[in-house]
């Protein structure tokens, strides 16, 4: 291919790369349902429940609950007494079961690292089947 062949196809190809990288650009941000972004910000965070030894509840903003999956669990999340210690290394927003930084605490010196292992908001139809017992 000569020179000169080139340097007008280079042109032509590049002005059709803008034309559809400004149509794609044109189309408004859709964000998508609130189960696919569960991100919330610790602050946000104001209870827990533990319905067995492997499983939290978070209450988040007085009306979500999102599950927390434990890998290894703790029988100290069903004392009496015991309390959630969240650590913040970083952003304070928790998207995923890593951002968690979680142990349990009897208050009296003794924690408990706990690993999370998913997280994800529950649907208002699950939240509402929580017992009462359990709600966070």
């Amino acid at each position: 291919m000569s020179s000169m062949m080139f340097s007008k196809i280079l042109p032509a190809a590049a002005g059709a790369v803008l034309i559809t990288a400004a149509g794609a650009s044109a189309q408004p941000y859709r964000e998508g349902p609130a189960e696919t972004h569960p991100c919330f910000f610790i602050t946000q965070w104001q209870g827990w429940s533990a319905p067995n030894d492997h499983t939290l509840l978070l209450r988040v903003n007085n009306r979500d609950i999102y599950q927390v999956d434990l890998s290894a669990g703790s029988s100290m999340l069903q004392a009496p007494g015991v309390h959630l210690v969240s650590r913040v290394e970083g952003s304070d927003s928790i998207c995923n079961a890593i951002d968690l930084q979680l142990e349990v605490s009897d208050g009296h010196g003794f924690r408990e690292p706990l690993i999370a292992r998913s997280l994800r908001k529950l649907t208002p139809a699950e939240a509402a089947a929580v017992p009462p017992k359990y709600r966070p």
